[in-house]
């Protein structure tokens, strides 16, 4: 072998080497490291250490070296884990569970009708529905909270409405004594307000051509505490969460609702954006809507109730708005309760087309009701005077209720077929899905858990606009017309000079006539 060749694979193999160093120390675009340096870390490692059968262990020391790489590199600082919305739910709810050490306090609560929600949770658990027995559990906690806070005469669970971002928990209860008169006063101190607000612009803005349009004439609220507003109704996201009062429904709120079909957010105070117009926001077409479902599902037992005595002539067409409970019931079979619908009967009264429990005559304005009896008598012989809308009574059968699309408004049921001595009757609205009624024996409980929607059959055909008005009167002083020919202006012309003429000859025998006199 000749001296030169060996010089020249020696120069070879140092410039392979040096190209492979090279390789090895190229940097990864990831993580920034080559492997030349991993590589003599991991060596080093291994010499310091000299763990037993490397060659098992190997990739787990890599990875170590990799980690403690990163480890030098990271700050010493930490970021505070954050609060999940759960744990912040769980804070509000503890307070729930705290036991009052006021022994005042617990007397008061002996003589609050709170119904017990735990009871009324283990028959809807028979039936199949409802929330669930540790959400019943904390809704009753927070229902107990409510009535101390509020001091209520009486409070249940209506049911629960579920929305897209989060859910209402709604809850019933009756009108506390004043509370009628401050809903009043604000009422009128709201309409004082906007008067003022018109008279104002009214002599702020010029002339300008006012409108044909005449608005429908406004229905008038129920007064508190009667008709579609006889309950007040408190919402809340979650069981420990603050509770907040709706507010009253008016006629045009429910009319309006009957128009259109809206998911509820979760957020009382979003608008809603639909045609016809809604007349406020979340909160009050969530009202509107519990008016509607608790007017058309709230139902009893046949029996359970019976019309309240009112003052007035008995002969009088005006349907009983209020029934009381009947101390005499007996128990119906629960067998026969699932298989007829006329052993069920509306106890809510029904909500009419004009928007209200009880019809008004809008032709008769507030300031006629003074008037003598004789006017009185004119105007019932009027031949336009409207027919007054009557809907059907309370406590009427469930066998008398009408079908939408040929679905039949109710299902019922035993909530068990296998061991029937021990089941309970259920009632469920198929116009209304998610309300539910369950008795057994004397009890009976009315729910709603749903997404606030009636059912309207496979489509839903929203309102059409009506037409536009028109921009101005049409007439003969603002028509375009064709201008005339030279024919036309000339006999124009000539008829002008003809009537001048002939008035000029009037005046002249007129003068004549003068002077004869005289």
């Amino acid at each position: 072998m000749d001296i030169t060749d060996g010089n020249q694979n020696t120069d070879l193999r140092l410039r392979s080497a040096e190209s492979f160093k090279a390789f090895l120390l190229k940097s990864s675009s990831k993580s920034g490291l080559n492997l030349y340096d991993h590589i003599t870390r991991l060596l080093i490692k291994v010499m310091n250490e000299q763990p037993q059968n490397v060659v098992d262990v190997i990739e787990d020391l890599s990875r170590d070296v990799k980690q403690e790489y990163y480890e030098d590199k990271q700050s010493t600082l930490r970021e505070l884990p954050q609060t999940t919305a759960e744990e912040l739910l769980a804070e509000q709810q503890r307070a729930l569970f705290s036991h009052p050490e006021d022994s005042e306090h617990e007397d008061e609560l002996v003589e609050i009708p709170l119904p017990n929600v735990s009871e009324i949770g283990f028959y809807l658990e028979q039936a199949g529905v409802g929330l669930g027995r540790e959400e019943m559990q904390r809704i009753f906690l927070a229902l107990k909270k409510l009535v101390e806070s509020q001091a209520l005469p009486r409070c249940r669970l209506w049911g629960k409405i579920l929305g897209t971002e989060s859910n209402y928990i709604v809850a019933e209860a009756d009108y506390r004594e004043g509370e009628e008169e401050d809903e009043q006063i604000t009422e009128e101190v709201a309409e004082e307000r906007d008067a003022e607000m018109e008279k104002s612009q009214e002599n702020e803005m010029d002339p300008l051509p006012q409108s044909t349009y005449k608005p429908p004439p406004v229905v008038q609220k129920e007064a508190i505490g009667t008709g579609a507003n006889k309950f007040v109704y408190y919402v809340c996201k979650e069981p420990g969460l603050p509770w907040v009062k709706l507010p009253p429904v008016s006629p045009v709120q429910i009319t309006v609702a009957r128009q259109i079909r809206k998911f509820f957010t979760g957020k009382l105070d979003t608008p809603i954006n639909s045609y016809p117009p809604f007349p406020g926001n979340e909160a009050n077409y969530l009202r509107a809507q519990i008016a509607r479902i608790s007017a058309g599902t709230q139902v009893s037992p046949q029996g359970f109730f019976q019309a309240g005595e009112e003052e007035g002539d008995e002969e009088d067409e005006v349907p009983r708005e209020n029934c009381e409970m009947n101390p005499d019931f007996e128990s119906i079979p629960v067998a026969e309760m699932a298989e007829s619908l006329s052993t069920w009967v509306h106890h809510v009264q029904h909500i009419l087309q004009q928007g209200r429990c009880t019809w008004i005559n809008m032709a008769v304005k507030p300031g006629e009701d003074s008037n003598e009896d004789v006017e009185d008598e004119e105007r019932e012989e009027e031949p336009d005077e409207p027919e007054p809308e009557v809907g059907p009574p309370l406590l009427t059968p469930l066998s008398q209720d009408a079908e939408i699309l040929n679905t039949p408004p109710w299902s019922s049921k035993l909530s068990s077929t296998l061991t029937s001595q021990h089941a309970v009757a259920v009632l469920r609205s198929n116009l209304w899905p998610g309300a539910y009624t369950y008795a057994f024996g004397k009890k009976f409980e009315n729910i709603y858990v749903g997404w606030g929607l009636k059912y309207t059959g496979d489509g839903h055909s929203p309102a059409v606009p009506l037409a536009p008005q028109k921009e101005y009167p049409s007439g003969p002083e603002i028509t375009e017309a064709l201008d005339p020919t030279l024919e036309e202006e000339q006999a124009l012309q000539e008829a002008l000079e003809e009537q001048q003429a002939a008035q000029e000859e009037m005046e002249d025998t007129d003068e004549g006539e003068e002077e004869d006199d005289d």
